[in-house]
């Protein structure tokens, strides 16, 4: 399974925020064997944010947007999916009704706009905030708080599923440049990816189909770099 991220809020770039939501999906989503082909922000504007999705879930498996979700004037992530799709919003009563049952909320408390979704969504509830999210076909939107992005993303966590990858790492304090031939005699001996990561020192990622692979891959490669000095 393939998937792309979107980021959506002027705030991320213009680095008012971190943008952690979108390491934190990319985390889970590998973990559970998903391949995350893009991670793409964009501002809080109906058209990117409609054209970006547009383009990515004609590519990928799914798309998962976070961001700009909820009642405010600079909300639009939900138009902006919408049009994507040559839809508009409607008023969703399942939300409605999931709010104004099992979240606790009266009618009356609950902001115009605030269960908007674009029309034949499947909602998504907010276990821990007010604002729910959807799916629509392939795409997923999630709110920007991080809370109730990782909160509403693990209700629906099994719909994402792929190939389980298994990574070991090896550290040594030799340039990167000076590990090239042994890089790619490592990858000739075993059916490893590789990545090579410099810092204080070298991080060097194997990653396999299977555990073994990954491990006796990273255990030949230990025999043949210097090792990180305790």
């Amino acid at each position: 399974m393939q998937a792309a991220i979107v980021t959506v809020g002027d705030e991320l770039l213009n680095g008012d925020t971190a943008n952690t939501n979108a390491t934190w999906l990319a985390s889970r989503l590998h973990d559970r064997g998903v391949t995350v082909e893009r991670a793409t922000t964009v501002p809080d504007r109906v058209a990117d944010v409609a054209r970006v999705v547009n383009e990515y879930r004609a590519e990928y498996d799914a798309v998962l947007v976070t961001g700009g979700v909820g009642p405010t004037h600079d909300d639009v992530t939900l138009e902006g999916v919408a049009a994507a799709f040559g839809r508009g919003l409607e008023r969703n009563g399942e939300a409605h009704d999931w709010l104004t049952g099992e979240g606790g909320y009266a009618a009356g408390d609950l902001d115009e706009g605030t269960t908007a979704l674009p029309a034949g969504a499947r909602p998504l509830n907010n276990e821990v905030g007010v604002a729910p999210g959807c799916v629509l076909d392939s795409v997923y939107v999630f709110p920007g708080v991080p809370a109730e992005m990782e909160a509403m993303f693990e209700s629906v966590a099994d719909e994402f599923e792929g190939q389980i990858t298994h990574t070991e790492t090896v550290e040594t304090p030799e340039p990167e440049s000076t590990l090239l031939d042994r890089l790619a005699a490592v990858r000739e001996e075993f059916d490893v990816t590789v990545g090579s990561y410099p810092g204080d020192a070298v991080r060097v990622r194997l990653t396999a189909g299977e555990a073994g692979e990954a491990e006796r891959a990273a255990a030949w490669l230990r025999e043949r770099v210097e090792p990180v000095e305790d």
